[in-house]
């Protein structure tokens, strides 16, 4: 069971993220309040698997992974000045099913990967900041910038190292046109699942997007 200040405050953070959201939308055209232009790409994750498995599949085995790509900055400021820069990648997961992973612009070390930090350019590391549950207890994944054309992306227990998980290429971009509505709630990674708290957190904010969205379209 959530401990009821977790849950009250993670309600709290939630109703502010999607104050945000409305606002920011208020001033931007609603279908994207966020993160308003971005790059697209086809990539490929490939994972060479985990030496210590830690009963998630999807980390453990190794593989290649299709994915679309996106980077882009959470609130499209001019070049020069500092932005929370973002990577979203979504997995295929069947033939109509997928898994959206979201990352954004952080410290590396145990401490600062948990708090949000606007960077001077794109060459900066990104994590999920909020942890995922796995059989291990609470992850985080980070992704290092390597060269233009890739990440390297890792793994690890709150607090702990790090442990390789893939390298993801950027293999061709796509269209300008390319629409793609990333959401980590609706689509979660296979073997991860959200902790309780950090879905309230969320889902506040991605609901009040996808009603923005909806609203335009009316």
């Amino acid at each position: 069971m959530a401990n009821p200040v977790i849950t009250t405050a993670a309600d709290l953070a939630g109703r502010a993220l999607a104050t945000v959201t409305r606002g920011v939308a208020a001033v931007r055209h609603p279908d994207k309040p966020l993160h308003p232009d971005g790059e697209m790409y086809a990539g490929r994750l490939a994972r060479p698997g985990s030496g210590r498995p830690i009963g998630v599949p999807w980390i453990d085995q190794g593989g290649e992974d299709e994915v679309i790509v996106r980077i882009s900055r959470a609130l499209g400021l001019p070049g020069p000045v500092p932005d929370v820069h973002g990577l979203a990648l979504r997995l295929r997961k069947g033939q109509t099913r997928y898994a959206d992973l979201l990352l954004a612009s952080t410290g590396w070390d145990p401490i600062t990967r948990h708090l949000l930090m606007p960077a001077w350019n794109a060459h900066w590391p990104l994590t999920t900041l909020l942890p995922y549950r796995s059989p291990i207890g609470p992850l985080v994944i980070g992704a290092r910038p390597v060269d233009v054309r890739g990440y390297e992306l890792c793994w690890a227990a709150v607090g702990r190292e790090w442990h390789p998980l893939g390298d993801l290429t950027l293999e061709m971009p796509l269209p300008e046109e390319t629409e793609v509505s990333f959401d980590p709630v609706v689509n979660p990674l296979p073997g991860l699942a959200q902790y309780a708290w950090v879905e309230r957190l969320r889902e506040q904010s991605y609901a009040a997007a996808r009603r923005l969205r909806r609203a335009s379209h009316a």
